[in-house]
Order: structure tokens, then sequence, then C-alpha cells
């Protein structure tokens, strides 16, 4: 799988249910708390284009939205399905600058 980031925050239920979701399917992610890492929250604002509710997540450097989003994403059966799109864009994009296949 692709680099999956989710960021954070304390008592925050959907942030929770987002990690929970990731694990169901096998999806490995680094979560980063806003509220524990200096500088998370601008990083966050910046990449997600200004939103500032979490959890928010990304494929990459792809945001993909919140909780919501990645439980829509799941329940039509796209989640899988866009995780393996970015791995095969970032293994032709390899095969192009001639560096090593990951998988």
């Amino acid at each position: 799988m692709k680099n999956v980031t989710i960021y954070t925050g304390p008592l925050c239920n959907f942030c929770d249910a987002a990690k929970r979701l990731l694990t169901r399917n096998n999806v490995k992610y680094k979560e980063i708390n806003i509220a524990t890492v200096n500088g998370a929250m601008d990083e966050m604002i910046t990449k997600a284009n200004g939103k500032r509710t979490i959890p928010q997540i990304f494929f990459d450097d792809q945001h993909i939205g919140g909780y919501d989003e990645v439980r829509s994403l799941e329940k039509e059966n796209n989640l899988l399905e866009l995780l393996k799109w970015f791995i095969q864009k970032y293994q032709n994009i390899c095969l192009k600058l001639n560096k090593f296949k990951l998988f």
C-alpha cells in the first residue's frame, strides 16, 4: 500500500472511527496528532485546502477527505481500488525513472 496519512486530534470519535476503518481494511497508516506535533495543524490545513476539521486523510499527497469520505469509498468498494491505483501510479513513475519496482 502507498503512504496513508491521517491527521487526528484528542477525543475525536470520527478519528477513532477512521483509524478502525483503515485497520479493518488492512491499510497501514501514519497518524499525526495535531495536538501534540508542532506545526501539524497548519500543515494539515494547507494540505487539505483550508479544511480545519479532523480527521483529514491523505493517500500520498492526495487529499481524500475525512471519515465520511473514506467510509463512502469503503461502502462503494472503492477504497482498496483507489489505493491500488496509487500503487500502480507510483510503480509507473519508478519505471520511467529506471528505479526498482517496490512490489
